[in-house]
C-alpha cells in the first residue's frame, strides 16, 4: 500500500527501545522474526514506508549498529532508562521540541512489527496539534498514539514508567480514537512466546 505524502511529513515518530526486557530474559529487541530481521527492525521497517522522521530512544550503553537501527535514522541515549518508559518519553520528547518542527508525533513501541498500513494511514489522516489520536481493537487502546504539538510540553515532563496514559485521561475532549480491525495495535513482545504472528 502506497504511502501519502501528506499528512505523513508533518508527523515525526518516536519509537521507545530502551527497556531492559527483564520478563523476556534477554534483549528482546535483538530477536529474531523469521524472515523479517531483529523485532526492533522489523518494527521500524513497518514505520519507513509512511512516516520520513523516524527517532528511536534507545539506552546510552546500547549501540544502534548493533540493534539493527539504520544509518539513517536518529537514535537518542537515554541515561536513565532503568527509571522507566516516562523518561525515554521526556528524552526523546525534548530533542523533538528543538528539533522538529512537526505538527504531531506519533508514539510507538520498539516491539510492535505487526500493526498495518492502513492503522497508520488512519491515525496519521486524524492528527492535529490539538488532538490525541489512538487506534483501538475490540475497544481498547493501543499503538501508535499521536499526540499534537500541544501536548509536547508536557510529555517533556514525564518520568518514571507512568507513561502518557495520564495525558489522554485529563483531556477526553482532544482524544479522537479510532476503531480498527488490527489486533497489531495491542500486540507487544513481552515473553519469547508472543513473537509469533498475530
Amino acid at each position: 500500500m502506497a504511502a501519502l505524502a501528506m499528512p505523513f511529513e508533518t508527523i515525526t515518530v518516536l519509537v521507545l527501545a530502551a527497556g531492559q526486557s527483564r520478563r523476556f530474559g534477554s534483549d528482546k529487541r535483538l530477536a529474531e522474526l523469521p524472515g523479517r530481521g531483529t523485532l526492533l527492525a522489523a518494527t521500524l521497517a513497518t514505520l519507513r514506508p509512511h512516516f520520513r522522521d523516524i527517532r528511536v530512544v534507545i539506552g546510552s550503553d546500547d549501540d544502534a549498529a548493533t540493534l539493527g537501527i539504520p544509518a539513517d535514522i536518529v537514535t537518542l541515549a537515554n541515561p536513565d532508562a532503568q527509571r522507566g518508559m516516562g523518561t525515554s518519553l521526556a528524552v526523546g520528547m525534548h530533542a523533538l521540541s528543538q528539533a522538529s518542527r512537526a505538527r504531531a508525533v506519533a508514539i510507538m513501541l520498539g516491539d510492535m512489527p505487526w500493526i498495518r498500513d492502513a492503522t497508520f494511514m488512519a491515525v496519521a489522516q486524524r492528527a492535529g496539534e490539538a488532538l490525541i489520536v489512538r487506534p483501538t481493537f475490540q475497544g481498547e487502546g493501543g499503538h501508535p498514539v499521536v499526540f499534537g504539538r500541544q501536548f509536547w510540553p508536557a510529555l517533556c515532563r514525564l518520568d518514571g514508567d507512568g507513561g502518557a496514559r495520564h495525558l489522554l485521561l485529563d483531556n477526553p475532549a482532544a482524544c479522537i480514537e479510532i476503531a480498527t480491525a488490527d489486533p497489531g495495535v495491542l500486540k507487544d513482545v513481552d515473553e519469547p512466546d508472543a513473537l509469533e504472528p498475530t
